[in-house]
């Protein structure tokens, strides 16, 4: 494919995005009805602003998810501390909801338009953005062609391109040359993710580190950990988090393969997408298990074999409640999930093979002892074993961890330095016009 048959095309993508936008309602609507979607603010994702635009120079900061939100909050307030407003916009509702509890109405939030030229036209139209920052993988084609037509300098942050991705890019070069020549730079979380930016034209590229390394453990309400510790007692402990299809009948079976080695055993299993929990605990009682859901009123009790969490933001709880996790998307599922959180609160990490995603954060804990990856359901009953009969394996692994992360922190810093560049003129411009009652 040549040059000009990319630009071609994407030429035709922003044209075919023009023509379907009058369509997309029903859509928004769908997703309005299954929770996906703020119904009273899904005029956002059109690109209709909610909120007026303050005066003075705005960084536009997109977080596309939970995970991404989280890890941005730290570089978002080191932004606000240097007087620069900043436009906070995430995708889905629950990381709209960190947003608006880490950070208040220090930020203006606004969903994300979606990626089509008159929603992406009517958000820049309004915030005319100084700069746009984007983190981890969001590529998205539309919203990168119409900031390179406005010459608002765009830098991906903690940026990661799984296998999958790379390889899709890879079929078709040049157009990934005509989206990624719009970045003004990439800070990759690893060199593994630097070199395939590269491969793919974008300039320049540098390495930070895991801005997720960087954020504080999950918070939990401390008055639920000591309920909770206090139902539960001295029994044996284990979780299965962030857990996909299929996962959750294999920790649900290794409940039942350990429970008569391990007295009282009690498994903490957190799926992914707590809308399943219902099917996830008919199939359990349905396996001769007692189940206890996290949104229930029903105490853990002794006889309790599952602890269903079916919450969203509690993660910090969960696991505080044991020293060995399991960490899903990685047996059943590709890509795996974020293995830091856990070895934040010092807790033994167990986790299946497919990784792809959380490569470098895996390779520095096995490297440390501070993780085992598992074959299936057999392997994942023997290292759950094995960790509960031996208290100082547990505990070196809990430790390895912990002083793993230590060691991967900076990312953030090294962020800041990257962002200097493009951050440092827009600092100037506040203070002057503040200076001058603008």
């Amino acid at each position: 494919m040549s040059e000009r048959w990319a630009r071609t095309l994407l030429n035709g993508y922003r044209l075919a995005g023009a023509a379907v936008y009058p369509l997309i309602g029903p859509y928004v609507a769908w997703r309005a009805s299954r929770g996906k979607e703020d119904p009273a603010r899904r005029r956002e994702r059109y690109g209709r602003p909610s909120k007026p635009r303050p005066p003075g120079p705005i960084v536009w900061i997109h977080a596309a998810s939970v995970g991404e939100t989280n890890a941005v909050v730290p570089l978002v307030r080191r932004i606000l501390g240097y007087g620069v407003n900043v436009v906070l916009t995430t995708g889905t509702v629950t990381s709209a909801r960190v947003a608006d509890e880490q950070l208040g109405e220090r930020v203006i939030h606004q969903y994300v338009p979606l990626d089509l030229k008159p929603a992406v036209d009517r958000f820049l139209d309004h915030w005319a953005p100084d700069l746009a920052i984007m983190a981890e993988s969001e590529i998205w084609p539309m919203t990168i062609l119409e900031l390179g037509e406005r010459r608002v300098p765009q830098v991906l942050v903690n940026g990661r391109l799984s296998d999958r991705s790379f390889q899709s890019w890879k079929k078709r070069p040049h157009i990934a040359e005509a989206l990624f020549e719009n970045l003004a730079h990439v800070v990759a979380q690893s060199d593994v993710d630097g070199e395939k930016f590269q491969a793919l034209g974008a300039r320049p590229v540098t390495v930070s580190g895991n801005l997720k390394v960087d954020v504080a453990p999950p918070a939990a309400d401390d008055a639920a950990v000591d309920l909770l510790r206090s139902q539960i007692g001295n029994r044996p402990t284990w979780a299965a988090v962030s857990t996909h299809d299929g996962e959750e009948q294999v920790a649900a079976e290794v409940h039942r393969m350990l429970r008569n080695r391990h007295s009282g055993l009690l498994t903490i299993i957190v799926p992914r997408h707590p809308e399943r929990a219902g099917e996830l605990a008919s199939q359990m009682s349905g396996m001769g298990l007692k189940v206890v859901r996290r949104t229930s009123s029903e105490s853990i009790a002794p006889d309790t074999d599952i602890l269903l969490g079916d919450t969203i933001g509690e993660m910090g709880l969960y696991l505080r409640l044991t020293e060995i996790a399991f960490v899903g998307r990685s047996l059943t599922g590709e890509g795996g999930q974020n293995p830091l959180e856990p070895a934040m609160l010092d807790t033994a990490v167990l986790s299946g093979r497919n990784v792809q995603n959380f490569r470098d954060a895996y390779q520095r804990l096995l490297d440390g002892g501070g993780a085992r990856l598992v074959r299936d359901k057999e392997m994942l009953a023997g290292a759950v074993n094995y960790l509960l009969t031996n208290e100082s394996a547990r505990r070196e692994m809990m430790a390895a961890g912990a002083t793993t992360v230590e060691a991967m922190r900076g990312a953030l810093d090294k962020t800041l330095r990257a962002l200097d560049p493009f951050i440092h003129p827009l600092v100037v411009k506040a203070r002057l016009e503040t200076a001058n009652g603008g």
